[in-house]
């Protein structure tokens, strides 16, 4: 039996899609290819980890301190140079252990690895100023966050402290390497892209630069029932019942010598009659289709087709984009008038080029020898059932 690996869009692709400008172009710079779902009911990566622990507090300079290193956590308008600044470190050393310009405004909550340990206590040249009415004009205080209230420590009343964590909090670091994604770093050490991002203080676009230090979040557990606290004056969520007080199901067992009714096999290759689509797009590969069209199961239908077969433009169009899955298939988008696309996968030996005109029948490539072709019409973001649309 064939396993046909599905062409998951409904997440992704569906971002590519709709990075497809008016011209035609796309942006893949931060495109992550992975269409492991194939045959699995679509793309979801939100099991691949337990939920992690929260990001540590860090100490009233911004600073979290590991065993082994510390970092610094961005506040609001922070650069590198200003975090420089308030720990006493040099400017240029921290934006090149970084990668980063040191006048460059970070994101809130990002994470600027230190080169070296700092001391604890507030560094040397960086004492805050009082006035005489007692209210500190430090420039580097508050930074627009709520500071925690933390006591001072013994023997230097209103010290900053920087407590080190447990060897055991201490979370691995990454440096991001050319062509990395947040979803491709969160998938190698299998954790949450949500968790990554928290911890690191990436923005809305997941962007990353090359040479960045992330943390990796330490792993945390699945929830429990019995662990969910919840907050005061907040009822308790009802446990669920156990298995033992649900009745158990109503079963009448035939004998094994029982016929066993066998219902007529469809023909899924003569699914589409002559009068079911508007005759838009012809069909992509000569063969049969094998899986027909299930929104958000199958956003497409599977063609079998003789290995080393053409792959032709189901319509006139331009070629939108070619990029590839994990396993270094290509994937083809065609985009076509009336904000159409349509997607062809399950092919190898590509004859086009993005941006290139083609027409119905223009061969794309070939059948890989799997002898499964997966193609997909958009409307817009949305699949829609590639048979309305043949001829």
């Amino acid at each position: 039996m064939i396993k046909i690996r599905q062409l998951a869009l409904t997440a992704g692709a569906a971002a590519i899609l709709a990075s497809c400008g008016p011209q035609g172009g796309l942006d893949f710079s931060n495109f992550d290819p992975d269409l492991r779902g194939w045959g699995g009911g679509g793309l979801d990566t939100a099991g691949a980890a337990a939920r992690a622990a929260p990001r540590p507090v860090p100490d009233q300079r911004g600073v979290i301190s590991y065993p082994g290193y510390q970092v610094a956590i961005a506040r609001q308008g922070d650069t590198v140079a200003t975090i420089a600044a308030r720990l006493g470190l040099n400017a240029g050393e921290l934006a090149s252990y970084n990668a980063i310009n040191a006048n460059t405004v970070l994101n809130p909550g990002a994470v600027v690895a230190l080169p070296r340990r700092v001391a604890a206590g507030a560094p040397a040249g960086t004492a805050p100023i009082t006035s005489s009415t007692g209210q500190v004009s430090d420039p580097f205080a508050g930074q627009g966050i709520k500071q925690p209230n933390l006591p001072p420590a013994a023997g230097a009343a209103g010290a900053v402290t920087a407590k080190t964590l447990p060897a055991a909090s201490q979370p691995r670091q990454h440096v991001v390497a050319a062509g990395e994604t947040a979803w491709s770093i969160a998938r190698k050490y299998n954790i949450s892209v949500n968790d990554l991002a928290q911890w690191n203080g990436l923005s809305s676009g997941m962007t990353l630069r090359t040479g960045q230090r992330l943390l990796i979040p330490v792993a945390g557990q699945t929830r429990s029932a019995t662990a969910v606290v919840t907050a005061p004056g907040a009822g308790s969520p009802t446990p669920r019942p156990p298995s033992s007080a649900e009745p158990l199901p109503k079963e009448q067992t035939k004998p094994a010598s029982s016929p066993v009714d066998k219902p007529a096999s469809p023909d899924l290759g003569k699914t589409r009659t002559a009068a079911s689509g508007n005759g838009r797009f012809r069909m992509p590969a000569s063969g049969a289709i094998i899986r027909t069209y299930q929104k958000g199961k199958n956003d497409g239908i599977d063609i079998s087709a003789a290995a080393g077969s053409p792959v032709a433009a189901a319509g006139s169009g331009t070629v939108a984009a070619i990029t590839r899955d994990t396993d270094g298939v290509p994937i083809i988008v065609v985009r076509h008038d009336g904000n159409l696309m349509t997607v062809y996968a399950g092919l190898e030996n590509v004859a086009v080029s993005k941006g290139q005109s083609v027409s119905a029948g223009t061969a794309l490539g070939k059948v890989r020898s799997q002898g499964v072709v997966h193609f997909e019409v958009r409307n817009g973001f949305d699949s829609v059932d590639p048979e309305k649309y043949l001829n």
